[in-house]
């Protein structure tokens, strides 16, 4: 899966299912402090991510993930 790909079904989910407004999601935003993600939205993430991506989101791998970027990056590494 392209790079493109991945970052389209995140903003799309991100819209869609979380209703973060499409105007703050940039590479460089922090998902807890812009996007305002907090730790229920996690849970769904990883429920959309594993039916989206086909894998499992490990909490301790999601340590280094900040910014929208780095979840990209995360995603992209696993699929």
């Amino acid at each position: 899966m392209k790079r493109e790909e991945i970052e389209e079904k995140v903003k799309a989910f991100l819209i869609d299912d979380l209703e973060v407004d499409e105007a703050v999601i940039k590479p460089e935003a922090k998902l807890k402090d812009d996007l305002g993600i907090d730790s229920l939205d996690f849970v769904d993430i990883v429920v959309i991510v594993e039916r989206n991506f086909g894998f499992k989101i490990k909490p301790e791998e999601m340590a280094g993930v900040v910014t929208l970027s780095d979840f990209c990056d995360y995603i992209e590494r696993n699929v």
